[in-house]
């Protein structure tokens, strides 16, 4: 449910930005071989297909349960419960797994579902024409939260291209991408510190986004804060986790890793995100 009329423009630019990473990942998965990516096999144009697809569930389905969400008023019920359903399939366990990215017949589900979302979207902006929202206090702390993240997923913006950081002016410096700053033991010496592709703290970094921005036309509906508030939590979990290994562990700093959060489960790592998703959600309401 929205707090305006029309389709608002944080939901265009979280299609936008989605598209946006869409194309980086069809380009570059179809232009790199697999050996130079991550979990895949295929390779050209059916290659970046596989990846897109996937990408598709993870995480586009995910927001797109959001966007749905934050339109579900002027909707007819049963095409936005129905797109609703059919992205929840990403939920599944075995849709999406990091150890396998490439394409099955299931990940077709999920996408129809945000293939109708994204109908959905336009047939509301047809209609209704864009909204937008004037500067509010509370903006202020979105931008506390995202501008960090931003810098910190550089490498992930750089491999979702296809290059290294080495050799970028002060970001090559801080940010080790295509060489490790130091021999881990353990660590096979050769491979990229950040391997060319998408990874899961990019991932993580655009459920960030799109939660801030669906955050700003969110009005009354308490279980869909509740869902971007946990969003928000699990992508930022996904964030530190990425970013740890790669700028952290493989500099040899430590052996700690902070946990794999990508798959919920009973865990105290997943208690902690769903406790500090309760605290957004609560701080969110004041």
């Amino acid at each position: 449910m929205t707090s305006r009329r029309g389709l608002p423009v944080e939901v265009a630019l979280v299609w936008l930005l989605f598209a946006l990473v869409g194309t980086e990942i069809l380009v570059t998965y179809s232009r790199l071989p697999a050996r130079e990516l991550y979990h895949v096999s295929g390779s050209g144009l059916e290659g970046g297909a596989s990846r897109s697809l996937v990408f598709a569930n993870f995480p586009t389905a995910l927001v797109a349960i959001a966007v749905v969400g934050v339109l579900f008023e002027p909707l007819p019920r049963l095409i936005a419960l129905l797109a609703i359903g059919l992205c929840a399939a990403v939920f599944w366990p075995g849709v999406v797994s990091q150890a396998n990215l490439d394409a099955k017949a299931v990940n077709a589900i999920a996408a129809l579902g945000v293939l109708l979302a994204l109908a959905l979207t336009v047939r509301v902006a047809r209609r209704d024409g864009l909204s937008r929202a004037g500067w509010r206090r509370s903006d202020a702390g979105r931008f506390a939260v995202a501008v960090p993240l931003l810098l910190l997923a550089s490498p992930w913006f750089a491999a979702d291209l296809g290059f290294f950081l080495d050799g970028v002016p002060l970001l090559g410096r801080v940010f080790q991408t295509g060489h490790y700053r130091h021999r881990v033991a353990g660590l096979p010496p050769f491979p990229p510190a950040v391997h060319h592709g998408h990874h899961h703290g990019m991932d993580g970094l655009l459920l960030v986004l799109s939660a801030l921005l669906l955050s700003r036309v969110v009005a009354g509906v308490r279980a869909l804060a509740a869902y971007l508030s946990l969003m928000l939590c699990y992508g930022i979990g996904n964030i530190a986790n990425d970013a740890w290994i790669e700028q952290v562990l493989k500099r040899g700093w430590t052996t700690w890793q902070i946990p794999n959060v990508l798959e919920p489960k009973a865990s105290a790592a997943w208690g902690v995100i769903v406790a500090a998703a309760a605290v957004v959600w609560w701080v969110a309401r004041r």
